[in-house]
Order: structure tokens, then sequence, then C-alpha cells
């Protein structure tokens, strides 16, 4: 009995941190199954979790014939194999323990958050999983067959969180529906309040903040915190911080799938709306750059009568859609065309960028702004552009825009005694990456790249890195890659360009990269340019 006992607490230990660790991985997928296996597939390598959990299903299956052998034989509890056989399987929780202990203390970049949906998932597991070791006990009888029972279930715990999740649909769906429907609520209760919603392939999250900050100087603003641009991003936002004082909302829009932008819409039901870009993202999802561009333009399907719609004329897929919306379309752009917000005269500096803002009333002003890069500038217009449409005129605007800093993690300027740090490490895209190295090349000094690459590219992945390495390799002195299989292909297209091999290195860990870019001597001012940094399920 003490032996079943050591072993039974040996194998919920183990089923807790491989629980923990998948847990965590289904969350950082969104809680959505398909994207949650899709990730199984490709993180499936003989590798030590994944050997060990393998292993663990061999050594349950053995366990529970052992049992079954043993009650067919009438063999005796004492005999020296089963001793063997227990040993093994202690030995076998005893190593995996540390294992995933190890994965998830190196699961850092977006921690593990036990939200209420977490711990219901946890819940319904742990009385699952004792549910069906209760029954296995009552009906056999056998330790060996209960142990063998435990470990399957520990060792499952890569695919169990999935098929909780798949249970618990019907109850999550309710209480989703519930918060989603009291958000409602609250923004019936607020008449006045203005909705615009932001929404792009990329800069929505920049022209989210710079549109707050421009807003404020006339009004009181919401603006959906960080990376906030789910529904239940968005709900939550609504219910914990919506007051009523608030006189407009700015709802960042996130997309995935065809209909999500929809689906918020029919949350907060936008007065206006702004889309900043639309390119190949999350393409792995979409399937291909038409159904992006689709929906991203539900957000001005779902605009009411007379609203404003907001558009980078500088994106040649939203020009595709102009003559459809032409009637509330608002441009903003850096071209030749005399319409809209357009900017002009672009000067751009390490220490900044100025720009010269006309508009169709005949409006003309001079802007200068601590942001780097001229990818910054259609941000910028673009907040202008709402902010002005607003009532609040370009002279007054002079001011928020000069003190507008960096997003954080999106070019975001970060000295450190003789080198400065460019961190670009959100997210990354073939137009933002391009832009990223470029603005890196305007400083004086020693430019070193340091990348795991871009992912969520679909089929086109390698090619648009492929592509970057390119890029990469006509403004970098040093190119470092994190990773070596996500970055092959920047390796192969820097070298194609004639990058010395030398000087395009390649790193297990993001920390080893740092470390010989702070190592490499220079007369200069290093200048290490932090572009994306992948979530933890592609490490």
């Amino acid at each position: 009995m003490i032996l079943m006992y050591i072993e039974l607490v040996a194998a919920t230990v183990a089923f807790t941190f491989v629980m923990r660790y998948h847990l965590h991985m289904l969350q950082l997928n969104g809680y959505k199954n398909n994207e949650y296996f899709a990730w199984l597939k490709k993180r499936f390598r003989p590798d030590a979790p994944v050997i060990l959990m393998i292993i663990g299903l061999i050594l349950g299956v053995c366990a529970i014939a052992c049992g079954i052998v043993r009650k067919i034989l009438s063999m005796e509890e004492g005999e020296f194999f089963f001793y063997i056989f227990d040993a093994v399987l202690i030995l076998w929780a005893i190593v995996i323990i540390p294992v995933f202990i190890d994965l998830i203390r190196g699961n850092t970049k977006k921690r593990f958050v036990y939200t209420a949906r977490v711990k219901r998932l946890i819940v319904v597991d742990y009385c699952l999983s004792i549910l069906i070791e209760l029954l296995i006990h009552l009906l056999t009888r056998d330790r060996f067959i209960c142990i063998g029972c435990c470990v399957i279930l520990a060792a499952a715990q890569f695919v169990f969180p999935a098929f909780i999740n798949f249970m618990n649909r019907p109850m999550e769906a309710t209480i989703r529906n519930h918060y989603i429907n009291d958000a409602k609520r609250m923004l019936r209760e607020s008449p006045d309040l203005t909705v615009i919603g932001v929404t792009g392939s990329y800069g929505k999250t920049s022209v989210k903040f710079y549109l707050g900050a421009l807003l404020a100087e006339e009004y009181s603003v919401l603006v959906t915190p960080e990376s906030y641009n789910t529904p239940m991003g968005v709900v939550k936002t609504i219910r914990e911080k919506l007051k009523s004082t608030h006189q407009i909302f700015i709802c960042e829009m996130g997309a995935r799938y065809v209909g999500d932008i929809k689906e918020l819409c029919d949350i907060v039901h936008p007065d206006a709306g702004v889309i900043t870009a639309v390119g190949p993202q999350h393409l792995e999802t979409f399937g291909d750059t038409e159904h992006v561009l689709d929906t991203k333009f539900e957000l001005a399907d779902s605009l009411k009568p007379g609203s404003k719609l907001f558009l980078n004329a500088d994106n040649d897929y939203i020009l595709t859609k102009l003559d459809k919306y032409e009637d509330i379309a608002i441009l903003y752009h850096t071209c030749e065309m005399d319409v809209g917000y357009r900017a002009k005269d672009i000067v751009v500096s390490d220490e900044g960028t100025e720009f010269t803002v006309e508009n169709d009333a005949g409006g003309r002003e001079r802007f200068s702004m601590q942001l780097v890069g001229a990818h910054n500038v259609i941000n910028v217009l673009g907040a202008i552009a709402v902010a002005n449409s607003f009532g609040i005129s370009l002279n007054r605007l002079k001011v928020p825009v000069r003190r507008l800093t960096p997003v954080k993690h999106r070019m975001e300027l970060i000295t450190r005694g003789d080198l400065t740090i460019i961190d670009d490490a959100y997210n990354s895209n073939p137009v933002g990456s391009k832009a990223a190295v470029e603005t890196l090349a305007m400083f004086d000094g020693l430019h070193i790249l340091i990348t795991p690459g871009m992912v969520e590219l679909g089929d086109k992945e390698a090619e648009y890195n492929r592509v970057f390495g390119g890029y990469a390799a006509a403004c970098c002195d040093y190119i470092l890659l994190v990773g070596e299989e996500h970055t092959r292909p920047i390796r192969d297209g820097a070298l194609r360009a004639g990058f010395a091999e030398k000087k395009c290195l390649v790193f297990e860990k993001l920390e080893e990269a740092l470390t010989f870019a702070y190592s490499i001597a220079t007369a200069k001012r290093k200048y290490i340019l932090l572009e994306n940094d992948l979530p933890d399920q592609y490490s």
C-alpha cells in the first residue's frame, strides 16, 4: 500500500505540471482547439518532453497489462518483478517533473494567467480525472491498473486540456454571452458615448494610443489597454473601466478569422472607423490576403449611417476598396494626391521626425515628434486626421503630437551606456520589418539586428523571411538570428544578397544573441534592433 501511495503522489505531481504547461499553450493559442492542435503538430519532435510523455503512455499501458495478467494468473503482490516495475513508474514521475518545471519557468514572454476560464478548466480536469480513477478502482480493485491509469492521465495532459475545453464549451458560451450582454447594456446606458473602432493588419495599436493622446486634449477618452482587441478583451474593458463621464471609446479590433471584426462591431456598434493597413498577417488562419482585406472592411460595413471611415491611402490593398466606400471615406496618406489628410516634406533623423500636414479645408501645419522613422508618420497622421475631424484644430494638435512617445515594444528607443536598443519586439510583419531595418540604418553607428523571424504567414512564411533577409543585408552590420529553424530563410536571403557569413550568426536563445551583441568591439555607438519576439509556443 505504501508503494501505491508513493506512486499516486508522484503521478499526481507529474499530472499537475504537465497539465499546467499545456494549459498555458492552450491559452496562448486563444483557447482554440484547432490552433492548439496545429501547435502540437509543429511541436512534435523527439526531445525530452515528447519522449517522456510517450514513455509515460507506454508505462501506463504496461502497468494496466501487468494488473490484468496478475489477476488472471493470481500472482502475489510480493513478486520481485512488480517491485522493479514500481521503481520504474516512480522514476518516470521523478524525471518528468523537473523537465516540465523547466519548461514552465522558461515561458516568461507572455505569462500564464489564472483567469476564471483557466480555473474552470483546471477544476474540471482534476474532477474528471479523479472520477475516472475512482471508477477504475471500484471496478478492478487492483493497484497496478489504478496506477497505470493515473500515469496515462498524466502523460495524456498534452491533449486532455483541449478535451476539457471542448466539454466546457456550452458553459463558456453561457458565461461569455452574459458578459457580452452586460457590456452591451452599459453601452446602451451611455447614449452620448462615441465609439471609434480601429483595425488593421498592423499599426492599429500605435494609432489607437496616439489617437487617445490627441483626443484627450478635448475629450474624456477610454482606450482599450495594451493589445486588448478580442471580444472578451473589449468586454472586460467596458465592464471594468467605462464611466458615465467618458465621451469617446477607442476600441482596437483584432482578427484571426473572417467574421471576427463583425463580432466586435456587433458588441460596440462603432460611430467611426479607422483601417490602418491591410497586409499578409495571420495567413495560417485567414488563408490569403483577400480574406484579410474583407475581414478588416467588416468594420466599414458595420458603421452607422453618417459615420466617418478613415483609410490609409498609402496601402494598396485598401485602395482596391475605395470605390465602394468613397461616400464615407476620409483618406490620410503620404502620396501626391490632393485629397484628404496628407503628410508632406517629411524630414527624418535619429532625433525625431518632422512633417507638414494639409487637409481639404485648407489647413496646413508643421509637426515635429520624437518618434523615429518615416513609417511612424502615417500612424500619427491617421490619429491627426481623426482628432481634427472631431473638432480639434491642427494648430492645437502640434503640442500633443510633440509629446507622443513610442508604444511599448514598437520601435521604442532604450539607451544603455554606449548602446541604444530599438525595441520593436511586439510583433513583426513584412512591411514593418522592412521599415524597422531601414530606420536602424539611419542611425550613425554599428547596426545590429536580432530577430527570430516572422511567423503565422502561412505558405509564404519562408518567402517573406527570405526577402526580409535581403533587406537586412542592405541595412545591417551584423545579423543575429534566434532559433535555427525559423530563421533559416532569413539567413539564406542575407547570404544571397552578399552579406558576410561570419557576421550572420545563429543563436538558440535571445539572451545569447544579446550577450554576443554587447561583446562586439567597436569605436562606434551600437544600435541593436530587436525585431519581433516569438511567443512561448514558438520556442
